[in-house]
């Protein structure tokens, strides 16, 4: 069947149809109504004139379809295809990597409250996402100091002994050691679920209440508690915004479109009162409003996110219907999803939409300033061209013991987390840097498409090395190899390591760039705005190389607190005796036996968590 025959053929019930491309891949995912009026429209010349439906139109090679009973199932399987295919022209929010969100694992005895960047189905409570990583640790903080929750991970809950520092500073409650019950830290867990939901107003009821109760059983000391968890929460409520007399929770979305950029704003409302903002980003495809709008709050609102009583948006969606039906069965009761024409509602939506040009305003003013850091930096290190793309190397290991490279990319003057990557150094023995540094830098640029990864990465514009003139020297080495084009540098601390008695009565030469061919290094100054970037460059993957290397030697610590029976005692008692991973792997059952407590059982469960581990990092 050819493609006209295709489209001839779609069904008029409701669907989900995937657009691919000319090697199969999805370029686009979208629900419909009816599948044949949606998917021809984008065919048809009296269709949408924008030039960006055009060009997908035009890229398209074919066109799956699924069938679904009724629209509500269509948008449900859509949310989960674009997860699923990640197609290159729908817009996606990457909670799971670009923004944090808070979890409160509930489905555990003692519920901890955590950051992360990952939502999974394992019964916790998440809330976000939120595009501000140092926003949401205040907020976490500022939680804890309410209602002190712990943070800790399993295994330490399960071997502590004492209260940790963090009980001393009343963010924790100290539920591991037993000096709170079951009971009383659910009721610290309810007031946290509920500040982060905004139920602000009903959270005060409860604290009063429970104050009321504590002084009227003269438990003064936990009266005081609550008395001061209420005036931190109405000092913070006094600072927020009261945008409607309306005692209701509302989300009010707002977007706009500049250049090539879609700009989503978020208003969040929480009894009457303004309590928060954000706003996302996306690439402009040219695709109509209303399938834009449509799919972003379905997205936004899946897995556990807080439903509100209304949901305003700017325009009216072709399955708005459906969407309400969808958020009123998530949240239980009524939700309304509505298109203001007057009063409150409408001037909401008016604020969001201020706020969705502020926030334009701020990213167009932050491009400028990165392209003007860039440019400065190409004149300072007399680059040939802007240094869009900068990828930078770090070495880290002590005595060539677990050596280990690191790789971070900044693009644009700000990390690129996704294309951060990290190497094990093979088949070098002792410490040889220049070796090690050969070693990544071969890895990285001789790797193609296929060879662990999905795509080959694309060539920076600059590659950074730590270190002098020797580490600067195998990387122009490695290019001219690999005949890369990028353009190199190495960035040495202050002073080289002492190679004499005498060295130390030397004064420190400063951090100095080294570029290829070039006698004289140049020499970085205080208060230089791209100096201050090659710094922040080299200390992130510093940063990177050491936390990897760290981790590596801390893994046998953590696989022998993960075994039911090995406790901190026994924990010592192997690693004293065998020293690592390899030293426990060598030993027979009845040496491991000679720790105090170990029987056949245990030994044999210790050597085959040690294998397991071992054959993972091999």
């Amino acid at each position: 069947m050819d493609f006209e025959e295709k489209l001839k053929a779609l069904p008029a019930g409701p669907g989900v149809y995937i657009m691919r491309g000319k090697d199969g891949a999805a370029l686009y995912i979208g629900k419909a109504k009816s599948l044949r009026s949606r998917v021809r429209s984008y065919f048809r010349e009296t269709g949408d004139g924008r030039y960006a439906v055009k060009f997908l139109a035009r890229m398209v090679s074919d066109i799956d379809y699924i069938v679904t009973t009724n629209e509500k199932e269509a948008l449900l399987l859509e949310d989960t295809l674009i997860k699923q295919h990640k197609p290159k022209y729908n817009i996606s929010l990457k909670d799971s990597k670009t923004y944090v969100s808070i979890k409160i694992t509930t489905a555990e005895k003692f519920p901890r409250i955590l950051v992360t960047r990952q939502i999974k189905k394992d019964g916790s409570r998440y809330f976000g996402p939120y595009p501000s990583a140092r926003a949401v640790r205040e907020t976490v903080k500022f939680i804890r100091r309410l209602f002190p929750l712990c943070v800790c991970s399993s295994s330490v809950f399960r071997n502590r002994v004492r209260p940790c520092l963090d009980y001393q500073l009343h963010l924790c409650s100290a539920p591991a050691v037993g000096l709170i019950t079951e009971e009383a830290y659910q009721e610290l867990v309810d007031g946290a679920i509920m500040f982060l939901e905004g139920k602000n107003k009903e959270l005060v009821k409860v604290l009063k209440a429970r104050m009321n109760e504590a002084s009227a059983n003269l438990d003064f000391e936990k009266a005081a508690e609550f008395r001061d968890r209420l005036s931190a929460i109405e000092e913070m409520l006094e600072e927020q915004k009261v945008v409607t007399h309306r005692a209701t929770d509302q989300d009010v979305f707002a977007f706009l479109r500049a250049d090539d950029a879609i700009i989503m704003q978020t208003l969040t409302v929480r009894s009457g009162r303004l309590v928060g903002s954000q706003d996302f980003f996306f690439k402009d495809t040219g695709l109509p409003d209303d399938e834009v709008l449509s799919s972003f709050v379905t997205q936004f609102y899946r897995g556990d996110k807080y439903i509100p009583d209304e949901v305003i948006i700017p325009i009216k969606l072709e399955d708005s219907e459906v969407i309400g039906e969808w958020l009123t069965e998530k949240k239980g009761r009524k939700a309304a999803l509505s298109v203001p024409e007057r009063g409150d509602k409408l001037k909401l939506l008016k604020m969001a939409s201020s706020n969705a040009n502020e926030a334009l305003k701020r990213r167009l003013e932050s491009q400028r300033a990165k392209e003007d850091l860039l440019d400065e930096l190409k004149t300072r290190l007399h680059l040939s061209n802007t240094p869009r793309r900068i990828e930078a190397f770090d070495i880290s290991n002590i005595g060539g013991e677990k050596a280990v490279g690191a790789m971070v990319t900044f693009k644009n003057g700000a990390p690129d987390k996704n294309f951060y990557r990290l190497f094990r150094i093979r088949d070098i023995e002792g410490p040889d840097d220049y070796a090690m540094m050969e070693q990544v830098l071969s890895r990285r640029y001789g790797k193609k498409a296929g060879e662990g990864e999905k795509e080959a990465l694309p060539a920076p514009d600059l590659i950074l090395v730590d270190g002098g003139k020797g580490q600067l020297n195998i990387a122009v080495k490695v290019a001219e190899a690999l005949g890369l084009r990028s353009e190199l540098a190495a960035l040495a601390k202050d002073r080289d390591e002492p190679s004499g008695p005498m060295d130390r009565f030397i004064k420190s030469k400063g951090e100095r760039v080294f570029l290829p061919h070039v006698k004289d290094p140049v020499v970085l100054k205080e208060g230089s705005r791209p100096d201050l970037l090659l710094r922040r460059i080299r200390d992130e993957v510093h940063r990177f190389a050491i936390s990897y290397h760290r981790k590596l030697r801390s893994k046998i610590t953590s696989v022998l607190d993960d075994i039911p029976g090995v406790g901190d005692k026994r924990r010592r008692g192997l690693l004293k005796r065998f020293g690592d991973l390899d030293g426990i792997l060598s030993a027979g059952i009845e040496e491991l036996k000679t720790i105090p407590g170990i029987t056949d059982e245990l030994a044999l469960r210790i050597k085959e968590e040690a294998g397991r581990v071992r054959g993972d990092e091999a």
